[in-house]
Protein backbone atom coordinates (compact mmCIF):
# COMPACT_ATOMS: atom_id res chain seq x y z
CA UNK A 1 0.00 0.00 0.00
CA UNK A 2 1.13 3.13 -1.13
CA UNK A 3 1.70 6.30 1.63
CA UNK A 4 1.83 9.59 0.30
CA UNK A 5 2.47 12.69 2.54
CA UNK A 6 3.86 15.95 2.23
CA UNK A 7 1.87 18.59 -0.60
CA UNK A 8 3.69 20.11 -3.72
CA UNK A 9 2.30 23.24 -6.29
CA UNK A 10 2.78 22.43 -9.59
CA UNK A 11 1.18 24.41 -12.59
CA UNK A 12 -1.37 22.95 -14.74
CA UNK A 13 -0.86 23.33 -18.74
CA UNK A 14 -3.25 23.97 -21.13
CA UNK A 15 -3.65 20.25 -22.22
CA UNK A 16 -4.38 19.25 -18.36
CA UNK A 17 -1.23 17.65 -17.77
CA UNK A 18 0.01 18.60 -14.33
CA UNK A 19 2.96 17.19 -12.80
CA UNK A 20 3.11 14.03 -10.23
CA UNK A 21 5.90 14.52 -7.28
CA UNK A 22 8.31 12.44 -8.21
CA UNK A 23 8.29 11.58 -4.11
CA UNK A 24 4.78 9.96 -4.71
CA UNK A 25 5.95 8.52 -8.13
CA UNK A 26 8.54 6.53 -6.18
CA UNK A 27 5.63 5.57 -3.12
CA UNK A 28 3.49 3.50 -5.66
CA UNK A 29 3.98 0.20 -5.60
CA UNK A 30 5.09 -1.50 -8.70
CA UNK A 31 1.87 -3.08 -9.72
CA UNK A 32 0.03 -0.08 -10.32
CA UNK A 33 2.30 0.27 -13.08
CA UNK A 34 2.20 4.19 -12.91
CA UNK A 35 -1.07 4.18 -13.67
CA UNK A 36 -3.43 6.51 -11.59
CA UNK A 37 -7.27 6.47 -11.52
CA UNK A 38 -8.56 10.64 -11.17
CA UNK A 39 -11.79 10.98 -9.72
CA UNK A 40 -14.48 13.59 -7.72
CA UNK A 41 -13.13 13.86 -4.26
CA UNK A 42 -14.82 15.72 -1.13
CA UNK A 43 -14.48 19.71 -0.71
CA UNK A 44 -14.38 20.33 -4.24
CA UNK A 45 -10.70 18.24 -4.40
CA UNK A 46 -9.90 15.61 -6.70
CA UNK A 47 -8.97 11.72 -5.50
CA UNK A 48 -6.23 10.56 -7.13
CA UNK A 49 -5.84 6.50 -6.47
CA UNK A 50 -2.64 4.61 -8.11
CA UNK A 51 -4.54 1.58 -9.78
CA UNK A 52 -3.96 -1.15 -7.63
CA UNK A 53 -5.38 0.97 -4.51
CA UNK A 54 -8.22 1.79 -6.91
CA UNK A 55 -8.71 -1.39 -7.74
CA UNK A 56 -9.10 -2.36 -3.74
CA UNK A 57 -11.47 0.40 -3.59
CA UNK A 58 -13.60 0.12 -6.32
CA UNK A 59 -13.96 -4.08 -5.17
CA UNK A 60 -15.42 -2.34 -1.99
CA UNK A 61 -17.95 -0.87 -3.79
CA UNK A 62 -18.63 -3.97 -6.18
CA UNK A 63 -19.82 -5.53 -2.47
CA UNK A 64 -22.73 -2.55 -1.65
CA UNK A 65 -26.10 -3.80 -2.29
CA UNK A 66 -27.61 -1.84 -5.58
CA UNK A 67 -30.55 -1.54 -2.64
CA UNK A 68 -28.94 0.80 -1.04
CA UNK A 69 -29.98 4.01 -2.39
CA UNK A 70 -26.50 6.04 -0.92
CA UNK A 71 -24.64 3.34 -2.14
CA UNK A 72 -26.22 3.33 -6.03
CA UNK A 73 -25.63 7.31 -5.66
CA UNK A 74 -21.55 7.29 -4.52
CA UNK A 75 -21.14 4.30 -7.23
CA UNK A 76 -22.24 6.74 -9.70
CA UNK A 77 -20.65 9.43 -9.02
CA UNK A 78 -17.48 8.04 -8.13
CA UNK A 79 -17.25 5.82 -11.62
CA UNK A 80 -18.66 8.69 -14.05
CA UNK A 81 -16.22 10.96 -12.96
CA UNK A 82 -13.01 8.88 -12.90
CA UNK A 83 -10.55 8.40 -15.86
CA UNK A 84 -7.37 6.52 -16.10
CA UNK A 85 -3.81 8.57 -16.48
CA UNK A 86 -0.66 7.09 -16.86
CA UNK A 87 2.71 8.48 -15.69
CA UNK A 88 4.51 10.52 -19.00
CA UNK A 89 7.92 10.47 -19.82
CA UNK A 90 8.15 13.70 -17.87
CA UNK A 91 6.48 12.42 -14.51
CA UNK A 92 2.77 14.18 -15.73
CA UNK A 93 -0.88 13.07 -15.59
CA UNK A 94 -3.50 14.00 -17.39
CA UNK A 95 -6.49 15.46 -15.66
CA UNK A 96 -10.19 15.70 -17.95
CA UNK A 97 -11.45 18.86 -18.54
CA UNK A 98 -14.61 18.01 -16.65
CA UNK A 99 -12.78 16.95 -13.56
CA UNK A 100 -10.66 20.52 -13.58
CA UNK A 101 -13.85 22.50 -13.96
CA UNK A 102 -15.55 20.55 -10.97
CA UNK A 103 -13.06 20.86 -8.69
CA UNK A 104 -12.18 24.54 -9.90
CA UNK A 105 -8.70 24.66 -11.00
CA UNK A 106 -6.46 26.91 -12.31
CA UNK A 107 -3.02 27.55 -13.32
CA UNK A 108 -1.80 26.87 -10.54
CA UNK A 109 -2.47 23.36 -8.38
CA UNK A 110 -1.63 22.16 -4.90
CA UNK A 111 -1.10 18.45 -4.90
CA UNK A 112 -1.82 16.54 -1.11
CA UNK A 113 -0.72 13.40 0.36
CA UNK A 114 -3.53 11.99 1.76
CA UNK A 115 -2.33 8.06 2.80
CA UNK A 116 -4.24 5.89 0.59
CA UNK A 117 -4.51 8.52 -1.90
CA UNK A 118 -3.34 11.80 -3.65
CA UNK A 119 -5.84 14.85 -3.75
CA UNK A 120 -5.35 17.33 -6.48
CA UNK A 121 -6.69 20.78 -4.81
CA UNK A 122 -7.03 24.62 -5.91
CA UNK A 123 -4.80 26.58 -3.75
CA UNK A 124 -7.17 29.21 -2.74
CA UNK A 125 -9.93 26.70 -1.68
CA UNK A 126 -6.97 24.42 0.29
CA UNK A 127 -6.57 27.43 1.94
CA UNK A 128 -9.94 28.05 2.77
CA UNK A 129 -9.98 24.53 3.87
CA UNK A 130 -7.31 24.26 6.39
CA UNK A 131 -8.01 27.72 7.57
CA UNK A 132 -11.39 26.36 9.03
CA UNK A 133 -10.00 23.30 10.33
CA UNK A 134 -6.71 24.69 12.21
CA UNK A 135 -8.97 26.87 14.33
CA UNK A 136 -11.02 22.76 15.86
CA UNK A 137 -7.63 20.93 15.27
CA UNK A 138 -7.59 19.43 18.52
CA UNK A 139 -11.43 19.15 18.12
CA UNK A 140 -11.41 17.22 15.45
CA UNK A 141 -8.43 14.75 16.55
CA UNK A 142 -10.97 13.87 19.43
CA UNK A 143 -12.43 10.10 19.13
CA UNK A 144 -9.90 9.41 16.56
CA UNK A 145 -7.67 6.40 17.37
CA UNK A 146 -4.62 7.57 15.87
Amino acid sequence: MSDFLGQYTFSLDEKGRVSFPAKFRRAVNPEANDTFVVTSGFDHCLFVYPLDEWERKSAILREQPITDSKARKWMRVVAANASKTTCDKQGRITIPPNLIDWARLGKEVLIAGALDRVEIWNPEIFASYTGDVDEKFEELAEGLLF
